[in-house]
């Protein structure tokens, strides 16, 4: 077996610093305990045999080295007795007897005395978040040169909890939107540690949503959308030929119209050149974010058809809309309409493997043969995909004109658009 090498007693400790070991002692300021190294030497055997390897290893090893040039660990060592070599001293153990050896063998010192003075900083002015730098000691010193800056932010939180203003308008010196930005997710860490429960939007998670988190406001969701029916507007102002509006999310949740149907598509080609239907709204889609549909009541009591590409991504997003709007139904995503496009198919690269929950059997069934690829000409070697502008127009008008006719909706309708953007 290998003897231990200097080297590797210094690998040793190199993991207990790579896993923050070294660093955590001086949060709570516990001194740490004497810590015994592997240490794996000669067996008696070979301490005969190869007498010199074994002198030339202690050597290497640091034993009897002078005092200014000793290794920062204690070498305990036994006595070895030979009825032809006499007796000689061997180390047993290997021993680090404070943070300062193990500091000195990584040469590892400054950045100690780094992360003490940041632990230091940070008990007088935030000591609630101390034990996540115990929890994080490496992380926080690579935020060394901006934690001053970090811990700006967390002041300015408390002084003013839940502001209603924009990122942009904290005023810090060395503080702007972009830092804060960039600095999400330890300032979650750290506001979660800071700030009082009632500061907290604890229903609010991840980097998209610390604004709505922490109550800044946030830049609004916008939905573009097209009027595809006749007898109303969206505009007062526009044509009715010319309905193609961008709303705020508060505004599309205040829409009103005689809306019984809604489609929502991917494609902004399609989404433009989609025929007119009756009392029906077109959805410009946003991939996987329907995060600015979910809050419309209105939408919840309507047929929704959703127009996506006949491919796994396709049918992620659909099952990811149906998480909000369980009625949505597929439209143009079925194996007829892949089938009868077989010269437009391409080729998707990274398709989607997982299990997708709200599928509907026949869509199951048609991911399934996506996903596991036992379409196309060499079944196995690739995962086939349509994309919804390739599909004939003809087609397109045929499926919708197959829908299920609307159903009568009682009472008068009008006409309510605030917070628009054309």
């Amino acid at each position: 077996m290998t003897w231990t090498t200097a080297a590797d007693l210094r690998a040793q400790v190199q993991k207990l610093w790579d896993k923050g070991d070294l660093l955590r002692p001086l949060v709570d300021g516990v001194a740490m305990a004497p810590l015994r190294l592997r240490l794996q030497g000669p067996g008696s055997s070979e301490l005969a045999d190869r007498f010199e390897e074994v002198r030339t290893w202690m050597r290497d090893l640091g034993c009897h080295a002078p005092a200014d040039g000793a290794p920062p660990y204690r070498i305990v060592m036994r006595t070895f007795r030979h009825r032809v070599l006499g007796a000689n001293a061997v180390p047993e153990a290997v021993w680090l007897d404070s943070l300062d050896a193990a500091l000195a063998l990584l040469g590892k010192q400054a950045e100690a005395r780094r992360f003490a003075h940041l632990v230091q900083t940070t008990r007088a002015q935030q000591p609630t978040v101390l034990p996540w730098l115990q929890q994080r000691p490496l992380q926080v010193l690579d935020l060394a040169p901006v934690w001053p800056r970090l811990l700006a932010v967390l002041a300015w939180l408390q002084a003013h909890p839940r502001p209603g203003v924009y990122l942009r308008q904290v005023d810090l010196p060395g503080v702007d939107s972009k830092f804060i930005e960039a600095h999400r997710g330890v300032l979650t860490a750290m506001l979660d540690l800071a700030l009082p429960p009632q500061a907290i939007d604890a229903s609010a998670s991840g980097a998209s949503q610390f604004a709505r988190r922490y109550g800044f406001q946030d830049k609004p969701l916008r939905v573009r959308v097209r009027w595809l029916g006749a007898g109303a507007v969206l505009l007062p102002t526009a044509a009715e030929t010319d309905q193609d509006v961008t709303l705020s999310q508060a505004a599309f949740e205040r829409l009103v119209l005689p809306v019984r149907r809604v489609f929502v598509t991917e494609n902004e080609v399609n989404f433009l050149a989609f025929p007119p239907m009756a009392d029906s709204l077109l959805v410009f889609g946003a991939g996987y974010g329907f995060d600015a549909l979910a809050g419309a009541p209105w939408l919840h009591t309507c047929p929704v058809y959703y127009w996506g590409d006949i491919d796994t991504h396709g049918f992620a997003i659909l099952d990811q809309l149906r998480a909000h709007l369980p009625q949505a139904q597929s439209l143009l995503m079925d194996h007829e309409t892949l089938m009868a496009h077989t010269e437009q198919w391409g080729h998707e690269p990274t398709p989607v493997l997982r299990d997708l929950p709200r599928l509907h059997a026949k869509e199951q069934a048609l991911f399934d043969d996506l996903r596991y690829r036992r379409l196309g000409t060499a079944p196995g070697t690739t995962c086939v995909r349509l994309e919804q502008e390739r599909i004939g127009f003809g087609w397109v008008q045929r499926a919708l004109a197959e829908l299920p006719p609307l159903r009568a909706v009682a009472g008068s309708v009008s006409v309510s658009v605030t917070g628009y953007a054309v």
